[in-house]
């Protein structure tokens, strides 16, 4: 896991659903052309125009609706690099845990900035910083079992490692 993550802001708004994030329609298709519909129904250049590093600041309740694994994993594999937000749903927030994507607890953070700023989220100082309006605020910190999934980069890299380092003993 990258401890500072740097890139374009993308700003939603609260309860911001999975269906919006990855529709159903879509879900059956391979991961290369599923996330080519993310955010579609309300930001349809997201696809074309995300980048590798880029964070999502939203409102309250962002993902919540479907459990959609699709969802958080459509955003991992663009490069995204956090979603920062003022609340989580909780199926959304443990699915981006486990799959190594920052989910990131800021209240205040709509406040922050807008959408195309340039943003850092430091993980290992908990904070969020806005380049382009100089403001920065403080997160909540991760539970120590969750910083060491989002450590190893998610709940499958650990366990491999933790395989790993018995086969050792």
């Amino acid at each position: 896991m990258i401890s500072r993550i740097k890139g374009r802001v993308w700003k939603f708004g609260d309860n911001v659903d999975t269906d919006v994030m990855t529709s159903g329609k879509y879900i059956n298709l391979p991961m290369d052309e599923l996330k080519k519909h993310t955010f579609e129904e309300v930001r349809p250049e997201f696809a074309r125009q995300v980048n590798p590093g880029d964070i999502i600041i939203a409102g309250r309740n962002f993902g919540c609706g479907s459990s959609r694994e699709t969802a958080p994993a459509a955003l991992k594999a663009f490069g995204v690099g956090a979603v920062v937000a003022e609340s989580f749903a909780r199926i959304f927030y443990r699915n981006s845990i486990a799959i190594g994507l920052p989910a990131v607890i800021c209240p205040g953070v709509v406040s922050l900035g807008n959408d195309g700023d340039e943003a850092e989220v430091n993980l290992a100082d908990r904070k969020v910083m806005d380049h382009t309006t100089g403001k920065t605020l403080d997160f909540q910190a991760f539970p120590d079992e969750m910083l060491k999934v989002l450590e190893c980069g998610g709940i499958e890299s650990l366990l491999k490692q933790i395989k790993n380092d018995q086969k050792k003993i």
